[in-house]
């Protein structure tokens, strides 16, 4: 089977708003409900998961009735401390809900990114159907500079070799589960993304090709490039 996991954990401090990002209207519209949408368009995707923090379970729960049709292809629970520990949270559920299969794929997917193109999900979609754990990223156009102090520079990185990484990330179930307990409590406390698992346990991560649109909104400029966008 194909699944989501949609990871709406955060609290959205940056965004300086006295809600969660992702609950934000965007037109109209709360952007982790414009996020769900794009993956329920996809019918290979059975079911999606939506991990938010305790506190918002309930009014997410409100927003699904208020705005979705297709109720029975969601399911809200609660997520955890960072976005391991929630797309962790999701893969138990799975389980609980459907068992175990060795051929059970998920993407991965910020809430806050409700730009997320067709083309990006199923080259997700076909990537991690064919084993290959893969992140979406695009190619840095700017120059990267490096500074340890935060004030000087000690060296301009090769923009050639360098990427933004986007979401979704997606691969085998039982992949990122044996890959996940291979690894140390110091590795796992590092961990940024689910992503970093699979390179924890040293096997290759593919990227594929996002979108400059794919944007993750987590301030207010982010929220009128947003506006722009629809």
């Amino acid at each position: 089977m194909i699944f989501a996991g949609i990871a709406a954990g955060g609290t959205g401090s940056r965004m300086g708003a006295d809600i969660p990002k992702q609950f934000i209207e965007l037109k109209g519209r709360p952007i982790i409900i414009r996020t769900a949408e794009k993956f329920l368009s996809q019918s290979r995707i059975e079911k999606i998961y939506l991990g938010v923090h305790n506190d918002w379970v309930g009014h997410t729960q409100e927003l699904i009735e208020r705005y979705i049709a297709a109720k029975e292809r969601i399911c809200v629970i609660k997520g955890g401390a960072d976005r391991n520990s929630t797309v962790l949270k999701i893969i138990n559920r799975i389980t609980e809900d459907y068992g175990a299969d060795d051929d059970d794929i998920i993407l991965t997917h910020d809430a806050v990114r409700p730009f997320v193109t067709d083309k990006i999900i199923n080259d997700n979609i076909e990537a991690a159907l064919s084993g290959k754990p893969c992140t979406t990223a695009v190619k840095a156009t700017d120059t990267i500079l490096y500074s340890e102090n935060g004030t000087e520079i000690e060296s301009t990185l090769r923009r050639s070799c360098l990427y933004h990484a986007q979401t979704p990330q997606s691969f085998n179930i039982q992949a990122f589960v044996n890959a996940y307990s291979g690894l140390t409590d110091e590795q796992k406390a590092s961990l940024t993304d689910a992503c970093g698992v699979f390179n924890g346990a040293g096997i290759p991560v593919s990227i594929i090709e996002g979108d400059l649109s794919n944007i993750k909104i987590t301030t207010p400029y982010d929220l009128k490039i947003a506006g722009a966008l629809l």
